[in-house]
């Protein structure tokens, strides 16, 4: 987190990330780790997800569901074993916050799997984490096996009789691995592909059992609210997007990093946070929430961060990965390089997005080469609406969302591209398009 004092941030989950050696086990306790533990193994398991829905806490992952609410699902008089399961497939372009959370303090993420496995009444857990960030993979099963030794996990967790067994499992680097059924059906052994729905994860999730699956900040924060109460979580933030969250800000910005603060702060308070943009430009455009959420604008600087204003607003606040681009970006470039991934990250099951994909980047590097009609932008516009809320997982509708919103916000920047013959933007031209209107 920036070091930057500010009485806007509320430093929880990264309170003690300048602590020596904070993902020790030893300094995590020094500092009143696992306390929340031994509280919450004194509670009735139907309290804690009281607790957790009262709260107000809010899936940290993207959607933003509830996640007190979403424990309750699970059928407590299913005979089967019941699953909890980390996603921290961390893998949205421009999202930086579970991979400095597990780095720097991996133990608040065990405390808050086992309080939340003690809450469903689950006795074994995962924690999914992307293959690449072979670092991150090391620091937890480090911390997992610190946390065996101290008895926090295994057989009889400190006396209470509850069991639970919590493995740290790699994936193998696909994107849609982040979607919450790919990723059990990757957990199982199988090919990472979503899932029909219904049934639902909690009902028929992971080796068909009831599975909650929530993101690792989403389980981070269940330690604080158990310690503190759910009435001290539920203070911070705004009437229905509650408590503190971390805010990823990156590009061009000059001190990027994680700043974590309540629900509703806006974009012009963060950016002042990191210094400011860079020296002598402006901002021209911004991700809420990762590459996925449709782009905004200077003119939603004063916006509150929050599920319902970035809503209202026509983007989502997802996983708060601000990407702050200034007036020397060609916008469409950057959503052609956006559009490229997700088409090579397209698992291929539904044909919406493993065809639609494929041609949006052929219509889009068509027109960034300067080639074409402005016609070629409404065929553009159309094959996002063939491919929005058609496709399997949102996977697809992610990929039109850039796009979409480009084209609101920037249309005369593409036309500009056909009528020079090529992208025509480059730092001696940055204000080139804000005359032409392109902000409009």
């Amino acid at each position: 987190m920036s070091a930057t004092p500010s009485p806007v941030l509320t430093p929880v989950l990264s309170d003690n990330w300048d602590a020596e050696r904070a993902w020790t086990l030893e300094s995590y306790e020094s500092l009143g780790g696992y306390a929340a533990l031994h509280k919450a193994l004194g509670m009735a398991q139907a309290d804690i997800v009281e607790a957790v829905k009262d709260s107000g806490l809010r899936g940290r992952g993207g959607a933003g569901f509830p996640t007190g609410m979403k424990w309750s699902f699970i059928p407590q008089d299913n005979p089967k074993p019941k699953y909890l399961v980390v996603n921290a497939d961390e893998s949205e372009p421009g999202t930086c916050k579970d991979v400095p959370l597990m780095m720097a303090s991996p133990h608040t993420l065990v405390e808050g799997v086992i309080i939340s496995s003690y809450a469903i009444r689950a006795n074994h857990a995962f924690i999914y984490v992307r293959g690449e960030v072979l670092h991150v993979v090391r620091r937890l099963q480090q911390a997992v096996a610190e946390a065996y030794a101290a008895g926090h996990l295994g057989k009889d967790i400190h006396g209470s009789g509850y069991d639970l067994d919590l493995v740290v499992h790699a994936g193998a680097g696909a994107y849609i691995c982040g979607e919450e059924t790919a990723l059990l059906d990757s957990l199982e052994g199988r090919r990472g592909q979503p899932r029909l729905r219904p049934p639902f994860p909690a009902v028929a999730g992971l080796y068909a059992s009831p599975t909650v699956i929530n993101n690792v900040e989403s389980i981070a924060s269940v330690p604080a609210i158990v310690a503190n109460g759910a009435e001290w979580f539920s203070s911070m933030g705004t009437e229905k997007s509650k408590g503190f969250v971390l805010y990823s800000l990156s590009g061009h910005v000059k001190r990027p990093g994680q700043f974590e603060a309540p629900l509703g702060i806006t974009l012009r308070e963060l950016i002042d946070l990191a210094g400011g943009m860079r020296e002598g430009h402006e901002l021209k455009f911004w991700t809420p929430g990762g590459s996925s959420t449709p782009l905004l604008t200077a003119e939603h600087l004063d916006m509150p961060l929050d599920y319902e204003a970035v809503g209202e607003a026509g983007s989502m606040l997802g996983t708060r990965a601000l990407q702050i681009f200034d007036d020397t970006t060609c916008v469409v470039r950057a959503v052609l390089r956006w559009t490229e991934f997700y088409k090579h990250e397209s698992c291929g099951k539904c044909t919406p997005c493993r065809e639609g994909t494929w041609w949006l980047v052929q219509t889009l590097a068509r027109l960034e080469a300067g080639q074409g009609t402005e016609e070629d932008l409404d065929v553009l516009l159309d094959q996002c609406e063939n491919i929005l809320g058609r496709s399997f997982c949102a996977l697809g509708d992610g990929a039109t969302s850039p796009i979409t919103s480009s084209i609101e916000y920037f249309r005369e920047e593409f036309l500009a591209h056909l009528s020079h013959g090529g992208c025509p933007f480059d730092p001696a031209a940055s204000t080139v398009f804000a005359a032409q209107g392109a902000h409009a």
